[in-house]
C-alpha cells in the first residue's frame, strides 16, 4: 500500500487570530516570506505525496487562488523582466494536483476529515493540519510514510510535552516498539484528558496516516468533546480493530494557530532562511544584550 493522498482541513475560523483573521484565511497569514499553508503543502510534496484534497469552507478561496496560476501576474512579471518573482510563482501553481471539498457545516475535525471519503477512496491516506508547522531536516510526513512501509497500519505523530499541559491535546498510552525506534504501539487515546486521567505525556500533533476504515467510524461517531465530532475519539475505535502507532518525530513542531507559536516559528524559519538568517540572527543579539 502507498499513502499517495494528504487531506489538509483548512476550513476553521481562525478566531485565535482575530482580527488579523477578519478578512484573510488564517492559513494565509506569512511565516517569513511565504503563507503557512505554503509550508504544509510542500511539506507533502516533499514526502512523495500526489495529491492534496482541501477541506474548505466559506471565505477560504484566498487559499485555492494561491496556488493557482494567474495569468495577469505572469504576464506583468515577465514585462518587467523580473525572473525570480516569476520563477517562484510557477513553482507555486505547479506542485501538486490539489483538489477542494466544502465542510458545510463546523462540526470539528472528525466530520472535515470525514468529507473527504469520496476523494479518498479505499486507500491509506495523510492528513496534515495547517496549523503545526514542523521544522526538520527530514519532512515529519516523510518519516511517518517510511515507517508505514514497515508497519502497514495507522499512525499518529506525538510530541512529549508536560503532564500540566496533557489537557490541551489528545493524548496517547502504549508500549514501546522495540523493532521501530521512537515508536509506540496504541492501546489507547483520550481527547484532552482532565489532570489525573492519563499519566502518560505523549501527545498527539497534527500529522496521521489513517487506514480508510475510519471513515465508517467517523461517520458514525457520536459528538464528543466540545459537541464535535473528535478524531481521536474515532482513532481510538479503530486501534481496538487493528493495530496503530505513535511516532516520536524528529523535528520541532510550532503551533501556528497560537500568537505565540506563530512568533517562534517566524523566528526559527527565519534563522534558517538563506538570505535573512544570518542579519536576523545578529539582530536578535543585539535586542537580547538590551534586554
Amino acid at each position: 500500500m502507498q499513502v499517495r493522498k494528504a487531506v489538509i482541513p483548512v476550513a476553521g475560523l481562525g478566531t485565535r487570530f482575530l482580527p488579523a483573521t477578519k478578512a484573510i484565511p488564517k492559513e494565509m497569514l506569512t511565516i517569513v516570506d511565504r503563507p503557512t499553508i505554503q509550508y504544509i503543502v510542500e511539506e507533502a510534496v516533499a514526502s512523495g505525496i500526489e495529491q492534496v484534497i482541501f477541506i474548505t469552507s466559506e471565505g477560504k478561496s484566498a487559499i485555492e487562488n494561491h496556488f493557482d496560476y494567474n495569468f495577469q501576474l505572469d504576464h506583468l512579471l515577465k514585462e518587467k523582466r523580473k525572473t525570480v518573482l516569476g520563477e517562484e510563482l510557477s513553482h507555486i501553481s505547479n506542485l501538486i494536483d490539489i483538489i477542494s471539498v466544502r465542510q458545510k457545516k463546523p462540526l470539528g475535525l472528525g466530520h472535515a476529515i470525514c468529507t473527504a471519503k469520496n476523494v479518498v477512496g479505499d486507500e491509506p491516506f495523510m492528513v496534515l493540519l495547517g496549523d503545526d508547522l514542523v521544522h526538520s531536516h527530514k519532512p515529519c510526513a516523510r518519516q511517518m510514510i517510511d515507517l508505514f512501509e514497515e508497519v502497514g497500519e495507522s499512525i499518529v505523530a506525538v510530541q512529549r510535552v508536560p503532564l500540566k499541559d496533557t489537557h490541551q491535546y489528545g493524548i496517547v498510552e502504549g508500549d514501546s516498539e522495540a523493532a521501530y525506534p521512537r515508536t509506540h504501539k496504541v492501546s489507547r487515546m483520550i481527547e484532552k484528558p482532565i489532570p489525573g486521567a492519563s499519566d502518560s505525556d505523549l501527545a498527539i500533533i497534527g500529522r496521521y496516516i489513517l487506514m480508510p476504515e475510519i471513515f465508517e467510524i467517523l461517520e458514525n461517531a457520536p459528538p464528543g468533546h466540545g459537541g464535535e465530532i473528535q478524531l481521536t475519539d474515532s482513532l481510538q475505535v479503530l486501534c481496538k480493530r487493528r493495530a496503530m502507532y505513535a511516532y516520536e518525530f524528529d523535528g520541532q513542531r510550532f503551533d501556528a494557530g497560537d500568537k505565540l507559536g506563530y512568533l517562534k516559528a517566524n523566528i526559527a524559519f527565519g534563522l534558517s532562511h538563506s538570505a535573512l538568517g544570518g542579519p536576523l540572527r545578529e539582530y536578535i543579539k543585539q535586542m537580547a544584550s538590551t534586554l
